[in-house]
């Protein structure tokens, strides 16, 4: 009897933007006087790698359980053949 154990793997797809101040300091000198500048640089980062990677996982996943499926058919029939032989 062949069981086939499904998983579901329910995936929540989202994009985050992360806005992100780094504050640089420049030290300029001026006529041997010491000035520090501060800088702000917003860099913009968009998270999208942790839902690529789910989605691998999730193909991965699958193509394993189907791997797995044929080579138990695979088996089974061969063992009938070898047995309807004997």
């Amino acid at each position: 009897m062949l069981v086939v154990v499904e998983v579901v793997v329910v995936v929540v797809v989202f994009v985050v933007v992360l806005v992100v101040v780094v504050e640089v300091v420049v030290v300029v000198v001026v006529e041997e006087v010491v000035v520090v500048v501060v800088v702000e640089v917003e860099v913009v980062v968009v998270v999208v790698v942790v839902v690529v990677v789910v989605v691998v996982v999730e193909v991965v996943v699958v193509v394993v359980v189907v791997v797995v499926v044929v080579v138990v058919v695979v088996v089974v029939v061969v063992v009938v053949v070898e047995v309807v032989e004997v």
